[in-house]
This record gives structure tokens, sequence and C-alpha cells, in this order.
């Protein structure tokens, strides 16, 4: 009885090892597409307009889309979303006076 509840321990140890190790290997691509998302909204703020779709960052490519909506105050709500070619990605709200992009 001993050795089947050790056996259940180990598993449960092993599993949870496996899934650190699965996060921890998506740490950078998902630090990468923050880093993506704040840039892009930078852009955003600073040159407003049409940008590329796709930026490389280290070894990875990163998608970027917008979506903006107008707000009540008369500013306008931009989404960026950023998603790297591994899987993670990041969002960024920002909030831009008049038109915005």
């Amino acid at each position: 009885m001993a050795v089947l509840v050790l056996s259940v321990g180990t598993l449960a140890a092993l599993g949870a090892a496996d899934q650190s190790r699965v996060a921890i290997g998506q740490a950078e691509a998902r630090l990468l597409a923050r880093i993506a998302a704040e840039n892009r909204a930078e852009e955003l703020r600073l040159l407003g307009g049409t940008l590329s779709p796709e930026v490389a960052m280290g070894r990875q490519t990163i998608r970027l889309s917008t979506q903006s909506k107008a707000t009540e105050g008369g500013l306008t709500e931009v989404t960026v979303i950023a998603r790297s070619a591994a899987g993670p990605g990041s969002v960024v709200r920002i909030w831009l006076p008049g038109g915005g992009p």
C-alpha cells in the first residue's frame, strides 16, 4: 500500500515539474510579445498611421494587430495584440487623443 501511495505522489510531482518546464519555456516568447506590444503602443502615440503587421525580436517573429474604438470622452481606445510564432502573446491597451490611428 505504501508503494502505491509513493508511486502516485511521484507521478503527481513529475506532472507538476513538467508543467513548470512548459511555463518557463514560454516565458521568453511572452516577454518579447509584451515588449513588442508596448513598442507598438508607443509608435501609435508618436507616429500613428499604418505600421507593419509583423516585427522580429530576438529569434521570434511577432504578429501585431490593433483594434480601435471611440470613447464617450472623445478619446480613441486602442488595443494592441501581439502574438509570437511560438504561441504566447500579450495585450496592451492605450487611449489616444482625437481620432487615433
